[in-house]
This record gives C-alpha cells, structure tokens and sequence, in this order.
C-alpha cells in the first residue's frame, strides 16, 4: 500500500498549492471538502458530488457513532463501502459537536460523556475511543481528539482547553499506532492569542503528525478576528505538511485563509444553503426564493456549467423550491458545491501561475458588482 504524502508545487505570496496523495486518490489542494455529516451529502449521489471537482469528502464522528455506529459500519465493510465513495475520506475527532452539547455533556481529564441528542443515551468520548471509532469507518485522514472552547472566552481558559488538548493529542498519536496509508492530524489550539498557538504548535510538532489543523475557529469571532488569527497560526505549523482550516466556509472566508497559507477547508453551507435556496455566484448570493425570479428565463449564473444552470431557468426554481419539490434541494445543492469547487480549482491555477492577487482582486470585484437579484 502507498504512502501519505504532501506535495508542494508552487506558492504565491502565502497562498499554497500542491497535491496530497493516498492510496484512495490525489487531493489537489487548496481543496474544499464537501461535508457527509450521516454517510451522505444530503440531496446528493455521491458520484454527482464527484462529477463537482470534489477529491474528498467529511464524515462525522460523533453522528456516524451514534447512528448507525461504528461497528454497524465497519460489519459492513467500511464507510467507503457503506456510501459508495471510493476516494478519501476524512473524518473529524468528534470533539467539536460533543462542545456543542455543552449542556449534556461532562468534561474530564479522561474524555467527555454526553447524552445522545437523539435518545438521551449516555456515552463517552476519549481520545482512545475517538481513534478507534475511526478506524472502524476506515478513515483516510483521521482528526485527533481535542477540547474547543467556544468563543469569547478568557485566555486562562482556553490556556487550560489547549493543554488539556495537547495531552489528548500525544493520546490520540500513541492510540492511532503505526498505520500505513492512513493519516493522523493534530489540531492546533489557542482560541486567537498569538503565544497560546505557538505553544500548542510546538508541541503538536514534537509529537509529530501528517498534517496539521487550526482548530477552534469558526465558532462565533467573526472575520475579521479569524482573519487576524490565520495571519500567524498557519506559519507557526511545519511548511511540509498539509494546514487543515476546520469548519470554514464562506467564499470570502475561503479566499482569505487560501491567502494566509491554508490547505483544505470543510462546511457545511454549500448543501445546507441549497436547501434553503442560497445559491453562491461569482457575483455574491443569490435567494432563489425571491419573487423576482419567478417569470425570469435565465440561468443562476450564465458563466455556470453545473446542471442547474445548464438546463433550468431560474424561474423553475424558484418554482420547485416554493412547491417544496424535492428536486429545488437536488439542483441548488449540486450548483453551489460545483460554485466551491470551481473556485478551488481558479486559485490552485493563479497560485501555481503567479497571478493570485489578480485573481483575488477580480474576485472581490465581481462580489462588489451591484445587486447580485437583477445579475
């Protein structure tokens, strides 16, 4: 079996491009992971998450735990398997939900037991139990297990979370063992003080990982803060390994840390937009709801490849998404993964050209065009 590797092709002030290669396929990076929170990417085939650019996707450990279980999956033959999905797959610690439950939940040096929210029932979460949840699924790219804070919190407390999610991660490395062609992560902690992640960075690289992510963003500071974070946490991770930026996100957001060095992103809103009908544009976001676009015969986005736009006016859907047909989640939800990927794929060429902050500034002018409703 092959190896896990990172592969550094070219760079353009920060902004990074190259390929991570495993035994399941090439991920060509920056990359955008579409998330399959349950084993799917709600309203689509897998292969038409493919047939988007997609070179990996995101499972979820603590949902695929709870149901149908990890064991349930690993009987039968594994998350690839269980999904139909024959490219890597990374899947995440678990650790980020489990803080969403703060309520139900109870913190120790051990792990964290919680109260499912589908059935009340009790479990527990170590970094023990974590690394062997996903090996079960058969992961790809496993996350080690680690504590979010969320914020705003007091910097003696996310000190403290930090720590403890360092001890964790030496843990998690000694748990996940020798594992040929899979990967193991460290997360990167430090909530957005400067000496707090170059602490939790030295040690994660003492420990040593194949690949390395800057955790607990995303979680309520706001762009701008997240934005002043990227500017130093990226550069204080090893240059010769993959920089996982988790649970962002917007476009801008995307563009942004892709500026400030980071390698792989994840979220949520490309599908969870679609079926609210947001559709991402070159131009910004547009409501498919709207009335505007009921008697409107054009596509979302002329320039748009994707099956929405190459076979439907946005006046159907605008009607299927009101009618509630099932087929508005379908086509919204493949035209705004298409939208992510393809601007993946614009600034993995303008890095590895030399033209990233023309393209960047191209970017940002087509989102500052006027009224994205009447484009």
């Amino acid at each position: 079996m092959s190896t896990f590797s990172f592969d550094l092709a070219a760079t353009d002030g920060r902004a990074r491009t190259g390929t991570i290669h495993t035994p399941r396929g090439d991920i060509r990076t920056p990359a955008f992971m579409p998330v399959g929170t349950a084993a799917t990417v709600k309203a689509m085939l897998p292969e038409s998450v493919a047939a988007t650019g997609a070179d990996i996707l995101l499972g979820n450990t603590y949902h695929l735990m709870l149901r149908p279980t990890a064991e349930r999956i690993d009987r039968l033959g594994g998350l690839h398997r269980f999904m139909n999905w024959d490219k890597p797959i990374l899947t995440d610690s678990g650790g980020f939900q489990v803080m969403s439950l703060a309520a139900l939940r109870k913190l120790t040096e051990k792990g964290v037991t919680f109260k499912s929210h589908i059935d009340g029932s009790r479990h527990e979460i170590t970094p023990e139990r974590s690394m062997e949840i996903q090996k079960l699924l058969g992961s790809d790219i496993v996350m080690c297990f680690d504590e979010c804070p969320a914020l705003p919190a007091d910097k003696a407390r996310i000190a403290e979370s930090m720590q403890l999610s360092m001890r964790w991660a030496e843990r998690s490395r000694d748990a996940f063992g020798d594992r040929p062609g899979h990967a193991l992560f460290g997360i990167q902690q430090g909530g957005l003080e400067e000496d707090l992640r170059a602490e939790s960075a030295e040690a994660l690289t003492g420990i040593g990982f194949d690949g390395y992510a800057v955790g607990g963003l995303a979680v309520g500071e706001g762009q701008e803060a997240m934005f002043g974070c990227l500017d130093f946490a990226p550069e204080q991770l090893p240059q010769d390994k993959p920089r996982y930026l988790m649970g962002v996100g917007k476009p801008d957001d995307i563009v942004g840390a892709v500026a400030r060095g980071i390698d792989m992103m994840d979220c949520v809103l490309p599908s969870r937009s679609g079926r609210t009908g947001q559709v991402f544009t070159r131009h910004g976001v547009l409501n498919i709801k709207n009335a505007r676009h009921q008697d409107d015969p054009r596509p979302i986005d002329d320039a748009c490849t994707c099956p929405a736009c190459s076979n439907y006016s946005r006046a159907y859907l605008h009607h299927v998404f009101r009618s509630q047909e099932m087929i508005s989640s379908m086509l919204l939800t493949w035209h705004n993964l298409h939208y992510f990927q393809q601007l993946m794929a614009g600034m993995r060429g303008a890095i590895a050209a030399g033209t990233f902050d023309a393209w960047q500034a191209e970017f940002h002018a087509n989102r500052a065009g006027g009224d994205i409703e009447q484009l």
